[in-house]
Parts: C-alpha cells; structure tokens; sequence
C-alpha cells in the first residue's frame, strides 16, 4: 500500500433486508490519521454500515478494503484480528472484574491464550495493560472494580480495550452518548490525541454536532441508506442538501449545536 492510498476503501456498499435498501451504494475512503465523522438523520444506515465493516453484518453489494485486504465475507474475529477496533454506544466492559482485567482479558484474547483455573491469568500481559490504561488516563484507577467507576471513566476503559489489538482502524458507535459536556470533549480530545500519536484512523458517528465540528476531520453524511454529502466540517455546515434532508428546512447547523 503506497503512501497515497488510504487505509479503508469502502466501494458501492449495499445492503437491503426485505426490499428497503439500508445502505444503497455508498463510496467513501478513510486515510490513517484522520477522523471520518458518519453522520445523518435516524435510519441513514449508520449503523448497518458500520456493522458490514466489522463484519457483523454481510455486505449485499460492494468492497470493503483494510490496507488492500477485503474485509466483506470475513468474520468479526478475524476482521478485529487484522486491526479493526471498535468502542459501542453503551460501554461494554466486565463489571466483576477491575480496570485492569478488563484490558487483560482483551490481550489475552488477541493473543489466542486460554488459561484454566489452575493457571491463573491474573499476571499475564498486565504492564502491557496498565500501558494502555495509562494512555488513556486510566492507570490510576487500574485495580478497581468496572462497576464503581463514573460512566465517563468506563468509557476510557472501553477505549483501552478497544486498544488491545494495536487497531489500524478504530470504529467509535456514538462514543459521548450519555456523557456531560466536559466528558464528552476529554473522550474525543483524548481520541484525537490517540489518532496523531498512533497514526490511527478512526470513523465514528454521533449526534452531539458541537462534538462533529470540534474534532472530526472529514464528514459524511447519510440519508434513507445514500450519501449525500462529504468534506470539509465548514464545507458540510453550508451544504444546502445537507441543511435539508438531515434537519429540514429552516434549521442550521448553528442552532442544532448550540
């Protein structure tokens, strides 16, 4: 792969269930180092797309690339395997278990490792997981339980997990959902932070628009399953199709994130 040519390369993706196209042939590419922000109204196909890059759901039509290597047609295991993170809308972690086994347990699985009750896995791979709990702001709170830390806390701990497989691409569903303002900005001003230091790419959707607008590089922008706009945030916040079909006439993107 050359250094011109992006990491992810989704081309005339489709998918329909019944007759309605969720996803009706789109095209976009997503370069490392950058945040793609996926935007649209309910019922875009946000999330059908984001589940066909994953591998959760098959693709009907279409190519999805990682660095040359298709990913249509390959399981989730395999897709996360050659680089793919993901990080959910509502944060799953283990609650039982502390921070720390939390990002272990995630190591452990990318290392293909299974340990009995005999052969305790509570050492294996731990200062690689209070490095990434570190990165994260995290390692303070290392060896206490998931389930007594603040949601914004766990999602950071999500975000380490998420880490654990060295991703090239890092998928973000709604990653402030639920998180107060001053939350939401550290989770993304940290992810921003994780992009430049790794080289990652990440494409995320959200609905927070003052989220969009401060930290996405590129937007696209879905609607009944097609994509109607992409570029620059300013180049998005004045495209009049956008304007209509993703808040309907006279609202702007302004009013929407104020």
């Amino acid at each position: 792969m050359s250094a011109a040519t992006p990491l992810l390369q989704v081309s005339n993706l489709g998918k329909s269930f019944g007759g309605v196209k969720a996803v009706d042939g789109i095209t976009f590419d997503l370069a490392a180092g950058e945040l793609l922000a996926l935007i649209g109204p309910n019922g875009a196909g946000k999330s059908t797309t984001f589940n066909m890059v994953n591998g959760q759901l098959k693709a009907d039509q279409g190519s999805i690339r990682l660095a040359g290597t298709e990913l249509v047609g390959q399981r989730p295991r395999d897709i996360w395997r050659l680089g793919v993170g993901r990080t959910f809308q509502i944060a799953e972690t283990f609650s039982s278990l502390t921070v720390v086994e939390n990002v272990q347990m995630a190591l452990i699985s990318h290392d293909r490792k299974l340990f009995s009750m005999w052969k305790p896995a509570a050492g294996h791979k731990r200062d690689e997981a209070l490095a990434l709990l570190e990165q994260v702001g995290m390692k303070a709170q290392a060896d206490r339980p998931c389930s007594v830390l603040a949601y914004g806390d766990v999602k950071r701990v999500e975000l380490a997990i998420a880490m654990a497989n060295s991703p090239k691409l890092l998928l973000m569903d709604e990653p402030t959902a639920g998180m107060a303002p001053k939350e939401r900005n550290s989770l993304m001003a940290l992810t921003k932070q994780l992009v430049v230091d790794r080289g990652l790419a990440v494409l995320f959707t959200e609905h927070s628009m003052d989220v969009v607008f401060a930290y996405a590089d590129r937007m696209i922008v879905l609607a009944r399953g097609r994509l109607i706009a992409q570029g620059k945030p300013l180049e998005i916040r004045d495209h009049p199709k956008v304007q209509e079909v993703y808040f309907g006439t006279g609202k702007t993107f302004e009013k929407a994130a104020a």
